[in-house]
């Protein structure tokens, strides 16, 4: 039992590693072939918008729009995949049952 405990703080110390790499990673997205850059960190936190003159057209304001939500979705999807990367080895472990430690009342 006194392994399993442990074993389990080991985990719960990697967890909070991760957690604040995470936090701290910054992600890139872009769209329309890199006329809209956007920065994002591992939290969600929009760091930066980065529009190239290029994609500027004060006739087409909607396709500026929509390159600034594609991009932001695309570094969001950068974001999830590394919080797979990163949580995925750690949360694996941990089973289904009570809050996740995998041990039977708990």
């Amino acid at each position: 039992m006194q392994q399993m405990m442990k074993q389990a703080q080991k985990m719960q110390q990697q967890m909070v590693a991760a957690q604040a790499e995470l936090a701290e990673a910054e992600l890139t997205g872009t769209a329309g072939g890199g006329l809209v850059t956007a920065v994002v960190r591992g939290s969600g936190e929009v760091v930066s918008i980065k529009i190239d003159p290029k994609a500027v057209d004060p006739d087409d304001v909607e396709t500026l729009e929509d390159l600034v939500v594609a991009a932001l979705h695309n570094a969001a999807q950068a974001a999830k995949e590394l919080t797979e990367q990163k949580m995925g080895p750690l949360t694996a472990g941990l089973g289904g049952l009570g809050g996740g430690l995998g041990l039977p009342g708990f």
